[in-house]
């Protein structure tokens, strides 16, 4: 028996032994897994040296493994970026929503726009080449894009059109998932949005055949656009 496997059996039974609580009479949270149990957690999510070169690099390395574009642009070049970005992956046409950078990006695109801070049909966003958003944060560990209903524009923008392009700044680049969930307690409290999302690289699936594929259930293409 394998030590993941043996591992599994190990807390089921564990679990099987302690007593269930009757409906509604629990109070507390579930304690944290033993030391022990997790000594395989580290090699799935290393450690991030907390620096801004520290964590561009995590981020840069993950993103390559996941099939995420990242772009590294300057605030002055980010015309030219979107531009480059526009012609390389022929987007005909574009939905957003408004943050200070995806204005910029919206601008420079010259493509047909929809956004989604005004009415729309969902049909419509299913139909346009790409969306620009922004995001909450991306973390450098996992090479994800933390998004929420507030940061992206709502729910569909993010999932339906087959392109998404994240604009983030610099300073949005956190370490691990520990400083994911800090922060999202630190700017939201108790008013958490309706939406909280880990975008970790583009929508893959390898239910038939174990072969995998991209674009199963949103996004066929995911870039980053790190604008420092």
């Amino acid at each position: 028996m394998t030590d993941d496997r043996a591992l599994v059996f190990a807390r089921i039974r564990e679990a099987l032994q302690t007593p269930r609580p009757l409906h509604g009479h629990y109070d507390g949270l579930p304690g944290p897994a033993p030391a022990e149990n997790g000594k395989g957690y580290a090699a799935w999510l290393p450690r991030v040296e907390d620096t801004p070169s520290g964590r561009l690099l995590a981020f840069r390395e993950r993103s390559e493994l996941l099939k995420t574009e990242l772009v590294v642009a300057t605030r002055a070049g980010l015309a030219g970026t979107v531009q480059a970005l526009q012609q390389r992956h022929g987007w005909k046409s574009a939905a957003w929503h408004r943050t200070r950078l995806t204005e910029t990006a919206a601008g420079a695109a010259g493509l047909p726009l929809l956004s989604t801070d005004q009415a729309y049909e969902t049909a419509a966003l299913e139909r346009v080449d790409a969306s620009f958003t922004g995001c909450d944060a991306l973390v450098a560990q996992t090479g994800s894009v933390l998004l929420t209903t507030r940061s992206a524009g709502g729910r569909a923008l993010s999932i339906l059109p087959p392109h998404h392009v994240v604009f983030a700044e610099a300073s949005q680049l956190i370490a691990d998932l520990p400083a994911a969930m800090r922060l999202l307690r630190e700017r939201y409290g108790n008013d958490l949005p309706s939406m909280i999302c880990l975008e970790t690289g583009p929508s893959r699936t390898g239910d038939i055949e174990r072969i995998l594929v991209l674009g199963a259930h949103g996004p066929k293409k995911l870039t980053v656009v790190l604008v420092e």
